[in-house]
């Protein structure tokens, strides 16, 4: 199985929350025309956008989360990026990223599945990210180490999250906890 076709079941079964009235159901939708519509949607060079994989890395027995200030946006972001051609799943894509930008062993993902979807506008030449989002569960004694990826990793109560990050990233850490 290809990650495009991994990515397509994980889409057909990904179950947006009722009434989160956040658009969840149509992105979903979305996601799955755009990979029927282009063979190589889950990779940088499609043009029209392309499937990105992230991890909100979670520490529910603290209350806090661990985000990054992300070197190019210079925004406090959850762990996350481009799929790879060695990446067999979108969930093994996810792990990855948030466990090479947290610098974290350890971390497992949290069951059944993404967590939201959220698509958001690049720079040329691609058009857009389809960022499908987990969320990670930190080990006990977890301590994060810096990627050349971000300029500064920390942890933030989840009462802080608000104050830091964007919309995305609120909804994010709001949909997990919901599913704690």
């Amino acid at each position: 199985m290809t990650l495009h076709d991994d990515a397509t079941l994980v889409l057909k079964g990904y179950a947006p929350e009722h009434g989160t009235g956040d658009g969840q159901a149509e992105l979903r939708q979305a996601y799955l025309d755009h990979l029927a519509l282009h063979g190589d949607g889950m990779w940088k060079a499609c043009e029209a956008g392309h499937v990105t994989a992230s991890a909100l890395v979670i520490n529910p027995e603290h209350g806090r989360v661990l985000l990054t200030l992300h070197r190019k946006l210079r925004m406090w972001l959850q762990m996350g990026g481009h799929c790879e051609p060695g990446d067999a799943t979108l969930e093994a894509a996810a792990l990855r990223e948030a466990t090479e930008e947290s610098g974290v062993p350890g971390l497992t993902l949290l069951p059944g599945g993404p967590v939201r979807l959220d698509r958001h506008p690049i720079p040329s030449p691609c058009n857009w990210h389809l960022d499908v989002q987990y969320a990670a569960l930190a080990p006990a004694g977890a301590a994060e180490r810096i990627s050349e990826e971000s300029l500064e990793l920390r942890w933030f109560a989840y009462d802080e999250v608000a104050s830091v990050a964007d919309t995305s990233v609120v909804r994010l850490l709001e949909a997990t906890r919901s599913r704690l």
